[in-house]
């Protein structure tokens, strides 16, 4: 199959100009598989253009030759009127001589050469194949896998640039005579459109039973669709990978599912057919609208109506939020679409549709996304009851991102599917740097010049095969962006497999290893977005990061000097008592609280219910086994395990999770006079707050006085830091971020102060963010 047009494809022109001059320019950004060579070509013929357009290594090139009047025009449109998933991150002319015999403009074959190009991300299917594909006369009526230069999938499906069709997952399908012809048609929109396909010569649907045995079905999708309606679990392949799922509205499916996945309680995320549905359980701004409706189609978590839990019982169970994302492929729309009963054009998606879809990761045991077919039948066995796939291959895994909007802005939970590869642009330009990320939510991050690449979300490294799937992720890294690092970063604790093998990789190489203090990186990835080089006051909030004095920390103020991080204060430590097991049990911390207290004799008879709480105290007196932490999470902990909101956390986050949909129920509250206290070493205790909580009998009041405490405790601690230190920004950055109410409310508390406030918006403000700012600190000691 051909990887671009082997003759060239030319327009003619009556004459040369009277005075005509000649450029080379070059395009930068993301270029290729978005319709940028047939833009140029239309904006030619339009201004009466000669010339070449082609793609390679560093994105596009032309040259192109006419009045000097409509070069410039022709500058000036390549900015104004560019495609709409196209990014120009730069455009360089250059003049070069005129060629008297150019009366045309071609498209020329791609080029290879050094890459410094990046390939686009995957998109939903945009309004123009929406309307082919529910067109009863159009050829691609219902078809799963329709795309164009405008829509469809791109890095997943990308084994190595140039973007040609040979080196995707299409590269198999040879294309039929009019597909053919669409494909080398410059004025089509599907001009060079690599996964061009139509029902006659593309990829196919198939339904499969639990046994692997293929179902005799004329229409997959109408059957899948009885199977969800009747209660049952269908594995379906989408863009990144596959989703499990089932009939939001019936609770039996739902729970049917959270056992079979082994999920807790954690919440599932909905897909429903369009803003209008999403409406009927969730409130829904303009701005909310605009990101739910994306083309990159992320989970958007967003309020609850006060009755979406009677329609969807079990869904997202003691939260005040849920996440809802609309279809991000033809194939998603083709459920809804049936369910609606087939109705020609796309009006029907202007009213609110009842369906509503589970749609969760297919990854058992927190093990990585499944995207192969083979393995969705092994892997997903005893819990998918039937299986919706078709034969075109997902080269790299690409979960489903997750967003909020906070603040007017998005800001991510998980970054993956739509956003990457995106390149988060950097202040300077520095050597490539491959940086590890941590243990969990693991990323890796490779940069480029100054271009920062972060991967898809890869996840935990608990067992082996997430652990392969990070090896994986970084040599497609490489690969697709045709980097090789210079330097390498990591996190500081050995025992993290992340760090193992960015150990190994430098090792072998020979490459300089920069280890990395896990709250230096945090505050590290907001300082890289945001292109901050300046001294900057650091506010480090999460769960657990390995200290430079070898204990946990996660509750950290400290100067961030580029490559030098000095700790200026820290959280009271609290014991850990059972070590790690504290971390996963919040009735641990707050007998860690009671013990602080001198109160050790309420343990037993608060938590005597829970296996070892009669030990508990004898464990704190004597220290065994006890560790301290300086965690804000565990302060989290440890006001739910007292305020009665959660004693056995059954997903990392629980807790405060909870908390924080109990203190947003309840509304404003007033901070506790005296509620913490801030000694000589900078040390911030909140023990006073949690001791007035101990008695408290309304969970809600006393979540929303914990928040409220919280937040004027914190705005307290770093204004008198920041004046001390003579810093006028601070950065945001750790797990604890997250929560809304603590990072609206003090971020405007500091603002109104007179201090900028710095948040995480492009990458994760939790350990997702890690690998970027692991990245930014080893340039910042490259470039030192």
């Amino acid at each position: 199959m051909p990887q671009d047009i082997e003759g060239a494809v030319q327009i003619s022109t009556d004459a040369a100009p009277e005075r005509s001059e000649r450029c080379r320019i070059r395009v930068r950004g993301v270029v290729q598989g978005v319709g940028f060579r047939p833009f140029v070509f239309r904006l030619a013929q339009q201004l009466d253009l000669a010339g070449w357009v082609r793609n390679d290594g560093e994105g596009v090139e032309m040259e192109v030759q006419g009045a000097p009047g409509n070069l410039s025009a022709l500058m000036a449109r390549l900015t104004k009127e560019v495609p709409p998933q196209a990014r120009i991150d730069a455009i360089e002319r250059e003049a070069c001589p005129s060629q008297a015999q150019d009366r045309g403009f071609t498209i020329r074959p791609s080029e290879g050469g050094a890459v410094t190009t990046a390939i686009g991300h995957d998109s939903t299917v945009c309004p123009d194949c929406l309307d082919e594909l529910f067109d009863p006369a159009n050829r691609r009526w219902r078809y799963a896998l329709i795309n164009c230069t405008h829509c469809g999938p791109r890095y997943t499906l990308t084994g190595r640039l140039p973007y040609d069709r040979a080196n995707t997952s299409m590269a198999g399908f040879a294309q039929c005579e009019t597909c053919q012809d669409e494909y080398e048609a410059p004025t089509h929109r599907r001009f060079h459109a690599e996964p061009n396909a139509c029902p006659d010569c593309g990829p196919q649907l198939s339904l499969l039973q639990a046994d692997g045995v293929r179902v005799a079905s004329h229409d997959p999708v109408a059957d899948a669709l009885l199977h969800l309606l009747t209660g049952h679990i269908v594995a379906i392949k989408g863009v990144g990978g596959f989703n499990l799922v089932c009939d939001a509205r019936n609770p039996e499916a739902v729970e049917r599912l959270r056992s079979r996945k082994a999920r807790g309680d954690k919440p599932f995320a909905v897909m429903v057919a369009s803003v209008a549905s999403a409406r009927s359980y969730a409130r829904v701004s303009a701005e909310e609208a605009e990101l739910l409706d994306a083309p990159e189609r992320p989970i958007v978590l967003l309020d609850k109506h006060s009755d979406a839990d009677m329609h969807l019982w079990g869904v997202a169970p003691d939260l005040d939020q849920i996440g809802i994302m609309l279809p991000n492929s033809p194939l998603h729309y083709l459920l809804f679409h049936d369910e609606a009963g087939r109705p020609i054009g796309t009006d029907w998606l202007d009213e609110a549709q009842p369906m509503a879809l589970v749609m969760t990761s297919a990854n058992p045991g927190g093990e990585p996304l499944v995207i192969d077919n083979d393995e969705a039948l092994s892997r997903l066995s005893g819990i998918a009851e039937l299986y919706l796939m078709h034969d075109r291959d997902v080269l790299v895994r690409c979960d489903d991102s997750v967003a909020r909007l906070s603040q007017g802005a998005p800001s991510f939970i998980r970054r993956a599917r739509g956003y990457t590869p995106t390149a988060i642009r950097l202040a300077h330009k520095g050597p490539p740097t491959l940086a590890f990320g941590s243990y969990l939510k693991n990323t890796v991050c490779l940069t480029r010049g100054d271009e920062a690449f972060l991967s898809p979300h890869v996840g935990d490294l608990s067992n082996p095969a997430t652990c392969t799937a990070m090896d994986a992720t970084v040599e497609h890294l490489m690969t697709v962006l045709a980097c090789r690092p210079e330097w390498v970063a990591c996190d500081r604790h050995p025992d993290v497999y992340a760090t193992q093998a960015a150990h190994r990789y430098a090792d072998a190489h020979d490459l300089p290893l920069i280890a990395v203090q896990h709250h230096h990186a945090h505050i590290g990835a907001v300082l890289a977005e945001h292109g901050v080089d300046e001294p900057v006051l650091g506010l480090a909030l999460d769960g657990v990061g390995l200290g430079n004095d070898g204990t946990a920390w996660g509750g950290e103020l400290l100067r961030v000097d580029g490559a030098q991080c000095d700790r200026l204060g820290h959280l009271q430590p609290l014991a850990l008592p059972g070590g790690d097991r504290a971390a996963r049990e919040p009735w641990r911390m707050a007998a860690s609280a009671l013990h602080v207290m001198g109160l050790s004799e309420h343990i037993a008879e608060r938590f005597g219910h829970l296996r070892g709480a009669d030990r508990i105290g004898a464990l704190l007196d004597a220290g065994t086994r006890c560790p301290p932490t300086t965690s804000m999470g565990r302060w989290f902990d440890a006001a739910a395990g007292l305020l009665g909101v959660c004693d056995v956390m059954h997903y990392e986050g629980e807790a405060a999770m909870r908390l924080e949909s109990l203190a947003n129920a309840y509304g404003p509250a007033l901070a506790l006079p005296g509620g913490w206290q801030i000694d000589r070493a900078n040390t911030l205790d909140l023990m006073p707050t949690l001791h007035a909580l101990r008695d408290t009998r309304d969970a809600h009041r006393g979540a929303a006085v914990f928040h409220a405490t919280l937040i004027a405790a914190l705005e307290a601690w770093v204004i008198a830091t920041a004046r001390s230190e003579g810093l006028r920004t601070v950065a945001l950055g750790g797990g604890c971020f997250l929560n809304r109410l603590l990072t609206e409310g003090l971020s405007r508390r500091l603002s109104v102060r007179g201090l900028t406030v710095l948040r995480a918006r492009q990458a994760p403000t939790n350990d997702g963010g890690l690998a970027l700012g692991q990245a930014w600190v080893a340039i910042q000691t490259a470039m030192a």
